[in-house]
């Protein structure tokens, strides 16, 4: 410490009022020395005529901590030594106020984070449940997101390999958009895995609008035909895809028609495609339809409505049907999310993008984050 150090005891916080960041660290390391923390900075606008043509000043709270044992990187100096200006003599505008000790701000937790970004209460039991949970409660906060964001994809994603479809029918209630989700995956087979096969369309006892299916088919050179027609892919290696009329969610009866052709059809493969962006009893009653439905995968359109995605986690980890992507937009091509524990993982603990965690922040980087 220099001569003009203050004789400060640990805890007490002290503030100052500076000119830049500059001046900040350089008044922090001459007064409280290497072992200070920065609490907060807050800009000052001058007050009265002043503020016509003076600059805005800096006030910062900043406290004495104990000394570590090992020499480490001011925080004073990591917080605020960013200004590009070059450092100037230090000039104090104003006596260093000594405040009333404080206890340091409770750490953030994570449970109710997880809980404010939409993760549903039986996602955190399962966390919570969990062997890592103890070590995630005891990491920084940015750690404890990352290895939350890890957990979650070992475990949604600890299913065993599937084959690619082959004949698939792709059903579900009305405004799912199912037919634009049955284009989206069309389009990405097509373009992107250079498959080839047709598309059969059926309807039961209601005329059913195709959309802009039948326009996509003929630019990507599919053929689409109307039920009767050949439900066998036409090529090895081929597909054959099915669009079908909406299932209906309050008449189970409604549905018998939709079940006797997947029966009758000997079609395995089954899509069930939902609105995300419904509510959650509306989500569930279709996910349980189209269970009764025997579906085997299932894609989540409508996500560019949907503000908080922590919902999906229970579908996917808990719900039993393979995810095919997730839909983003309206667009018949793009839009949507191949890597869906990927994408989920981003959305809903966005600080996972990092493939490498960062090192161990001090406390003001968990305090930051």
């Amino acid at each position: 410490m220099s001569s003009a150090t203050l004789n400060a005891a640990p805890g007490t916080c002290y503030k100052f009022t500076v000119n830049n960041a500059h001046e900040a660290a350089a008044v922090i390391r001459e007064r409280l020395g290497e072992h200070a923390r920065v609490l907060s900075v807050r800009q000052v606008e001058p007050s009265g005529l002043r503020g016509l043509w003076a600059n805005p000043k800096l006030e910062v709270i900043a406290s004495l901590d104990q000394p570590e044992p090992a020499p480490a990187a001011s925080p004073a100096r990591h917080l605020l030594a960013t200004s590009d200006e070059a450092a100037t003599p230090v000039a104090v505008a104003s006596t260093p106020t000594v405040l009333r000790a404080a206890p340091r701000a409770s750490r953030i937790e994570l449970a109710p984070l997880l809980r404010r970004s939409g993760f549903s209460e039986a996602i955190l039991a399962r966390l919570e449940s969990s062997p890592a949970w103890p070590s995630l409660q005891e990491m920084p906060l940015h750690r404890a997101l990352v290895e939350t964001g890890r957990y979650l994809r070992r475990v949604a994603g600890a299913r065993r390999a599937v084959a690619p479809l082959t004949r698939a029918a792709f059903f579900g209630p009305a405004g799912t958009g199912r037919t634009t989700a049955l284009c989206k995956w069309l389009a990405t087979e097509v373009s992107r895995r250079a498959r080839t096969g047709h598309v059969v369309t059926a309807e039961f006892d209601q005329p059913v609008s195709r959309g802009a299916l039948p326009v996509l088919c003929e630019a990507l050179g599919i053929p689409l035909a109307h039920f009767p027609a050949s439900t066998r892919p036409a090529t090895p290696g081929g597909f054959v895809y099915f669009d079908l009329p909406a299932l209906s969610l309050r008449d189970p009866a409604a549905n018998v028609a939709l079940a006797d052709f997947l029966s009758r059809e000997q079609i395995t493969e089954r899509v069930l495609v939902l609105n995300a962006a419904y509510g959650h009893a509306a989500l569930r009653a279709g996910y349980a339809r189209g269970r009764e439905l025997g579906a085997t995968h299932v894609i989540f359109t409508h996500l560019d409505e949907l503000a908080q995605w922590g919902g999906l986690w229970d579908y996917l980890i808990d719900g039993g049907l393979e995810p095919l992507f997730l839909s983003t937009g309206p667009a018949l091509t793009g839009d949507g999310e191949d890597d869906v524990f990927d994408a989920l993982t981003r959305r809903t603990l966005p600080i996972v993008a990092d493939p490498e965690p960062a090192p161990d922040a001090d406390d003001s980087t968990e305090d930051a984050a």
